[in-house]
């Protein structure tokens, strides 16, 4: 049965993932590695997640981190050195300053973090002070990725954030402060009850606190969580057309304010892409560490057990927690590669498209969706907002 995996947070629409890989034949392989690290655990569940993740309960914390740096000790004996860590959730930033020292202290040990691209750890601006801030920044941490959403008071009560407005402009300036080189923003857009003035209103304030990164997810309702579910009894209800709206008023306002929009749902700085989800969009192989994690390769993709006492258990008695494996077959490569890869600044090779599909690729080009630059399909202007079904057209 195929491995499902996780896209990237709240877009799905966004193929962007912490933890999703593309077709390694579409770019020169990078010689090492990405490694995604999983913390599952939240101080409360948000309606719109789902990733696995769960309040801390039965499973001792201390007990999750010997596992996870177990398990990180005995894969990476066997890859090259990693170019890239990124620690995702759940809420990373929740762990304790004990916990956090004795997580980064092992990885120390078979990590040299001098020789890495960028360090990520996701963060909820209600969980860390200055004086925790500085501890991410001494243990190796080079990027704070904030879960802020929105700078909206209802809309973060919708989203059951905890933190406020006010908490989530500090938590920008503690992180400065510390010496964290470079601060992503995330955001959220199409949320029920936010109208285009909320959005407008949290674009303006995100950008004058000057991020390096801001990503954009437009919010979809996935199975197993609170919105799904109030989607299906017909509470709330999408709309294309909202979405289209918001996401040009982003692409508007934060290209005119100095970001390069560089995949759909993210913009960056010069110089500030996040170079790990670079990797994922290029099809650079990684191993995922934690309960539900995924890696992939050599076009093997594999899971880890959903589910943290089980993790534990089986990483202490066998060593491993991979339950499912699959090898992916160049089809499925091709799918990945056009889904992703028209995400980007870079587009796709028209290699990867049958005569038919080269045929509207071309028709995209004279509708001005799309832009043909040599051998490269590349969606422009409404193309963007329009991802999802166009990859569906052409597959």
């Amino acid at each position: 049965m195929p491995i499902k995996t996780r896209l990237r947070k709240h877009t799905r629409g966004n193929y962007e993932d912490r933890n999703l890989s593309i077709n390694s034949v579409f770019c020169h392989p990078s010689p090492a590695l990405l490694i995604y690290l999983h913390i599952p655990f939240c101080h409360r569940i948000c309606p719109y997640c789902s990733f696995f993740k769960h309040t801390p309960g039965s499973t001792p914390i201390s007990s999750f981190i010997d596992a996870l740096t177990a398990e990180a000790r005995t894969r990476l004996a066997t890859y090259e050195p990693p170019r890239t860590l990124y620690f995702g959730g759940g809420t990373p930033s929740m762990l304790s300053p004990r916990h956090l020292k004795l997580l980064f202290s092992a990885l120390h040990e078979v990590i040299n973090f001098n020789e890495l691209d960028e360090v990520t750890l996701e963060a909820n601006p209600a969980t860390f002070d200055l004086e925790k801030a500085r501890l991410f920044r001494d243990l190796g941490v080079t990027r704070v990725s904030l879960g802020i959403q929105s700078f909206s008071p209802h809309v973060l009560q919708t989203l059951g954030r905890e933190h406020d407005a006010a908490q989530a402009a500090e938590s920008v300036g503690i992180l400065r402060a510390a010496g964290i080189p470079q601060v992503n923003i995330d955001l959220m857009f199409s949320i029920p009850g936010q109208s285009e003035a909320d959005w407008e209103s949290t674009l303006r304030k995100t950008i004058a606190l000057e991020p390096d990164h801001i990503s954009a997810y437009n919010l979809t309702y996935e199975e197993d969580t609170v919105f799904f579910e109030s989607l299906r009894r017909g509470d709330v209800k999408t709309s294309e057309d909202t979405d289209a709206s918001f996401f040009q008023l982003a692409d508007d306002l934060l290209t005119n304010s100095g970001f390069d929009h560089y995949e759909t749902s993210n913009y960056a700085k010069t110089g500030k892409k996040s170079s790990h989800n670079q990797g994922y969009w290029r099809g650079e192989d990684y191993l995922g560490f934690g309960p539900s994690a995924v890696s992939t390769i050599d076009s093997v993709r594999s899971k880890n057990v959903a589910d943290t006492a089980r993790y534990v258990a089986q990483i202490r008695s066998i060593g491993t927690a991979i339950v499912e494996s699959e090898s992916l077959d160049a089809e499925a490569w091709r799918l990945e590669r056009i889904a992703l890869g028209l995400r980007t600044m870079e587009g796709i090779p028209l290699s990867l498209l049958d005569n038919a599909s080269q045929e509207r690729a071309e028709n995209l080009a004279k509708e001005g969706l799309a832009r043909i630059e040599g051998n490269r399909l590349i969606l422009i202007h409404h193309g963007r907002a329009l991802v999802d079904p166009i990859a569906a057209e052409l597959v």
